[in-house]
């Protein structure tokens, strides 16, 4: 076959029989450097890396990847790289990699599309230069389809015309070309170039792949980029998958494709199956525990409670219009005084009446301005703080802030007045919601998680043990001792649990006060949660004073008031193995490992397991004391 000689002064006419003819321009006479001896005598040679579709455990695609020659200076691709920017080859070099590219893809004639590496300059430079026409005979003419050539898309400087990016872009896909872009994340990518080229791929960077088991943040992100990903109608590539555990979390997030060293290293042959290792992993009707966020312990805002659109004042309001302006509204609590239109100034209505009601008030002071009734040192808050960062009005020495309220502006203009028993009522429900997220005693997941992995559980049909734990004898230890050992011995249970949980299967949740649950994918679940009973009933132990460690208990009220003794606290589990297959939602779940429990609490039992009735898989609704 003619080889094609890569070179600024070179032509390529691709011919009918698939080979390609040059027509060589007289070079310049400049110095050769290494990279064009390379591409002179054809030293590039591509190696492909399968793309994988993770759902059906196939591979889709191949990466092309380009090497130098072997034990030369010019083998990686980022010594490449760098000669061809310090030789002013980059264009040359990127050109002569999608053709060294496709030739060797089409002699392999591999099934499967091909994805080819090409910068935004690079791909501009050659449709400017050859024509859509010329590049379609090229590609025929190495025996590729075009509608099986992808060509991705990688920004090593940023695109200054976008604009005119995309018109190349629309050339390229009337030719039959799909477009990817790559490394999305990794610093160089642009939100813009995704939105306005709409590629049919988007690679994610292997910075949020890398230890996705590990790391919340990273998860959060992919989540949102599929969100973007459906808005766009994109196909997400994850990219630098190397463990079991992170094809696990991105397999059970549900993205699309995936690549990386453990689904296949780059091979100079293309990859026809995927291994046996990785597709098992694919397979398995298990589903990993995500990684979870640290949670603030709340996160409502300011804006997302009504204020009082109280009305306003200025240092020209008379007292007597003041309380004028009080009698229309027996409802408002104070008023806003404003200067130049910036609020500086409150005033309450009870401290106000207590003054303008004495005798003779109104004769005497009824005509002068209401500012001298004006408290000048408000709280100012913009609308949207946290309602945790509030948290100093209920906690100041000034009780003023509570019966004023507080003054909300928006870009420092005034919007209206918040009370204090409205932000006591918001730090409240915004601590209990926060509650149903993470619990602030234990940081475990709480009741909105642990649903959430339940649910995932059931879609997968996945076959698992739900178990209930509870203390025995807790109520009358934490009046006893008092709340802060009560905290201690809570999370003396949580650390426990976690010890003996394995964190990459089973999930560990707390639903409140003295109730845990668990979530086990471990075969030897029962191992475990015999362990967990044993060590906790041994190490709370030590939480009770040594009078009462000798006398097994302590002497305590019961729930009615009525003095009796107590044995030492101890655990109980109650456990149910589930079917996944056989429940419709996590309710159902909830209900049968609460019963479990109960009869685990009844029964004296530390580890007590409880079948699932199969007439109780589709309908049950058991009433219990401690709900999830």
């Amino acid at each position: 076959m003619d080889q094609p000689m890569y070179s600024n002064a070179t032509a390529f006419t691709p011919r009918h029989d698939g080979r390609v003819l040059e027509t060589r321009v007289p070079p310049a006479t400049v110095l050769e450097g290494p990279l064009r001896r390379v591409l002179r005598q054809f030293g590039l040679y591509p190696v492909f890396q399968p793309i994988v579709h993770l759902a059906d455990q196939v591979i889709y695609a191949h990466e092309a990847l380009i090497r130098g020659p072997r034990d030369t200076a010019l083998h990686s691709p980022d010594a490449l790289l760098r000669a061809a920017a310090a030789e002013q080859l980059s264009d040359e070099f990127e050109t002569a990699c999608v053709v060294t590219s496709m030739r060797c893809w089409g002699q392999a004639n591999s099934p499967g599309r091909l994805f080819v590496n090409l910068s935004a300059t690079a791909l501009t430079h050659l449709l400017s230069s050859r024509g859509r026409e010329a590049i379609l005979e090229l590609i025929n003419g190495f025996g590729v389809l075009p509608r099986m050539l992808v060509v991705e898309i990688t920004e090593h400087e940023r695109v200054d015309n976008m604009d005119h990016l995309a018109e190349v872009v629309r050339e390229v896909r009337a030719a039959g070309v799909a477009l990817a872009l790559d490394d999305f994340g990794d610093g160089r990518s642009s939100l813009r170039l995704w939105s306005q080229l709409k590629p049919e791929f988007v690679k994610i960077d292997k910075y949020f792949t890398k230890d996705i088991s590990l790391h919340g943040d990273k998860l959060k992100t992919i989540q949102a980029l599929q969100q973007i990903a459906e808005i766009f109608g994109t196909a997400l590539i994850a990219e630098g998958i190397e463990t079991a555990q992170d094809l696990r979390v991105l397999r059970d997030l549900g993205l699309d494709y995936g690549q990386g060293y453990f689904l296949g290293r780059p091979d100079a042959s293309p990859l026809q199956a995927l291994a046996q290792t990785p597709s098992s992993v694919l397979a398995e009707r298990q589903i990993v525990v995500f990684p979870d966020m640290p949670r603030s312990t709340g996160n409502g805002q300011l804006r997302d409670f009504s204020l009082v659109p109280a009305p306003t004042v200025s240092a020209d309001t008379t007292n007597n219009e003041l309380a004028a302006i009080f009698m229309s509204a027996p409802e408002l609590h104070g008023v806003v005084m404003l200067e130049d239109d910036r609020p500086v100034a409150i005033i309450n209505r009870a401290r106000f009446f207590n003054e303008y009601t004495k005798l003779y008030y109104r004769e005497v002071w009824g005509r002068r301005s209401c500012a001298m009734h004006a408290n000048r040192e408000p709280r100012l808050i913009e609308r949207d703080h946290s309602v945790d960062e509030l948290i100093g009005i209920l906690t100041s020495q000034d009780q003023r802030y509570l019966t004023d309220g507080f003054i909300v502006t928006q870009n420092g203009r005034y919007l209206g007045l918040g009370t204090g028993d409205q932000l006591v009522r918001s730090v409240t429900e915004t601590r209990i919601e926060a509650a149903r997220h993470a619990n602030p005693l234990t940081f475990l997941p709480g009741n909105i998680p642990i649903s959430q992995h339940i649910e995932r559980l059931l879609k997968k049909q996945a076959t698992f043990v739900a178990c209930y734990a509870d203390l025995n004898n807790f109520k009358p230890f934490n009046d006893y001792y008092g709340y802060w050992r009560g905290d201690e011995m809570i999370r003396l249970l949580a650390r426990i649990a976690m010890e003996h949980c394995d964190s990459q299967r089973d999930f560990l949740g707390h639903v409140g006060g003295d109730d845990f649950f668990l979530l086990f994918q471990s075969p030897d679940w029962r191992e475990r949660g015999e362990r967990i009973v044993a060590e906790f009933d041994a190490r709370a132990r030590a939480l009770f004073d040594e009078d009462a460690r000798a006398a097994g208990g302590i002497q305590a009220e019961d729930r009615h008031g009525v003095s009796r003794f107590f044995a030492c606290t101890t655990l109980s589990i109650g456990a149910v193995t589930i079917d996944g297959s056989r429940f419709s939602s996590a309710e159902e779940v909830a209900n049968l490992a609460a019963q479990a429990k109960h009869d685990a609490k009844l029964a004296c039992a530390g580890l007590l397991e409880r079948s699932a009735p199969v007439q109780d898989c589709l309908h049950r609704n058991v009433q219990h004391a401690d709900q999830l």
